[in-house]
């Protein structure tokens, strides 16, 4: 009676034990030790039934553990005398000198040979393997009808403490994935970049499942937002819309990635690839926008220099129209240096080398050009300004000055300076003329900068503005 006392004691507080957690590693620790105490054991090892591996695998010990940095133990159910019980669903015990029984497993990093005797039980829950446990003792020993009992009631309560934290960590994993999807979404719905988007459809999955780095590679295999570092194990995942596949995710960590992950990657690659599609959608529409908003500003442009072309008094018709050309074809050349830069800002040194090269294959007369030109990046309105500036003076130093003319833009001390020189005799010639009127009223309203001429060995046209 005493003893059957003291093994419904120590039962109810294995029970309360195991059930005051539903953390399984936790659940597991709990277990090897109330389980190694109730029935005065020298060690215990509790294995969990991985299902879709077929193993059972070492989850929690007493007495010995495991040695660090050496590999999990792992059996199949038939396996060591352990795998023997869950196989059959039915205690297995050997009294003495287990490590000689033909179906002992040994695991080096354990060291279960100087143990006598054991007791190996399968954990059911309704007949379903869910894992088993084993105690072992250094002396031999015969355990009793009462303590196999004891044990498998033990393992019968188990098993239901492992199902209930199988059910809280599937619950607590569909909430992040949840979690993840959601803010995935709210990422591609909100933003209307679709760098940003991106970034935190990247970010999202490397936090959700723990990765070391993730990125998004697109169809034109140029890789987006990569982040982390490369794992030992690598996950790959099509971003398919409407039946074509735009890009790839890819995953990588060190450890395998479970079914429900790659069923979570899964659905995150499908919200990468809306987002994607979403996000160049938003960027052609506000590229075909501002494409529309330069071409009429351009026409705008073209249309008040043919006005001011004909208002000019005693002019030549031929020569107006020659100059309306150069005029149209610098604001084309700024139009084409965004194009091909696909930014908002132009560099300016590219440009002016661009147009130098335009009008002096058409107007050069084998004149003798230099130029010294430096990087200078101007948004693309105001890099029409200086486009038109630079070609009324450029093209008023090759018609009417000496045999060398020269360019020069810099950048000091947050200001722009474009200047074109030439060697010939000036006596103001054209100061009123159309073309300076032009690049003064430019100077002035659109680089909101200071035009000057000057007699200087020949015309030394100088516009200076803020950078």
């Amino acid at each position: 009676m005493d003893r059957s006392a003291r093994h419904l004691r120590l039962l109810t507080e294995t029970i309360a034990a195991v059930n005051s957690t539903l953390d399984l590693e936790e659940v597991f620790e709990l277990i090897a030790r109330k389980v190694a105490e109730a029935l005065e054991t020298d060690a215990c090892f509790v294995y969990l039934y991985d299902e879709a591996a077929d193993e059972l695998v070492l989850r929690a010990s007493y007495g010995t553990r495991v040695e660090d940095m050496t590999r999990v133990p792992k059996m199949r159910p038939g396996e060591g005398i352990t795998g023997t019980a869950a196989a059959e669903r039915a205690p297995v015990m050997i009294p003495r000198e287990a490590h000689l029984d033909p179906r002992f497993k040994s695991f080096p990093n354990l060291r279960e040979e100087h143990y006598q005797s054991i007791l190996a039980v399968p954990i059911l829950a309704r007949e379903r393997l869910e894992g088993a446990l084993n105690v072992r003792t250094e002396e031999a020993r015969e355990f009793t009808g009462a303590e196999i009992d004891l044990l498998m009631a033990i393992a019968g309560q188990v098993a239901q403490v492992i199902e209930n934290a199988k059910l809280y960590d599937a619950a607590q994993r569909r909430v992040a994935e949840l979690e993840a999807l959601a803010s995935i979404s709210e990422a591609v719905s909100e933003s209307l970049y679709l760098e940003e988007s991106l970034e935190a459809i990247v970010r999202t999955t490397m936090d959700a499942v723990g990765a070391t780095g993730a990125a998004l590679v697109l169809e034109d295999g140029r890789i987006a937002w990569p982040e982390g570092r490369a794992g030992r194990h690598a996950a790959r995942f099509p971003l398919r819309w409407r039946g074509r596949e735009v890009g790839e995710l890819v995953c990588d960590r060190d450890t395998p990635f479970s079914s429900e992950e790659r069923r979570l990657l899964s659905s995150i690659a499908h919200h990468a690839a809306v987002a994607l599609e979403h996000g160049r959608a938003v960027m052609r529409g506000v590229v075909a926008q501002e494409i529309h908003h330069r071409v009429k500003n351009n026409l705008q442009t073209v249309a008040s220099l043919l006005r001011l072309q004909a208002g000019a008094r005693e002019i030549d018709p031929r020569k107006a129209l020659a100059d309306s050309v150069n005029r149209i074809l610098a604001i084309a050349a700024v139009h084409e240096v965004l194009m091909e830069q696909r930014d908002d800002d132009v560099d300016l040194g590219e440009l002016v080398e661009r147009l130098r090269s335009m009008l002096e294959q058409g107007l050069g007369g084998g004149k003798r050009v230099s130029s010294r030109v430096e990087p200078v990046s101007l948004h693309g309105e105001r890099a029409t300004a200086l486009a038109l500036v630079f070609s009324e003076l450029f093209q008023n130093a090759l018609e009417h000055g000496g045999e060398r003319v020269s360019v020069e833009l810099e950048r000091r001390n947050g200001r722009v300076r474009l200047t074109v020189s030439d060697d010939g005799r000036w006596d103001g010639r054209a100061e009123d003329g159309t073309g300076l009127s032009i690049v003064r009223a430019l100077v002035r309203d659109e680089l909101k900068g200071t035009l000057s001429l000057a007699a200087d060995g020949g015309l030394r046209a100088e516009v200076a503005f803020p950078a």
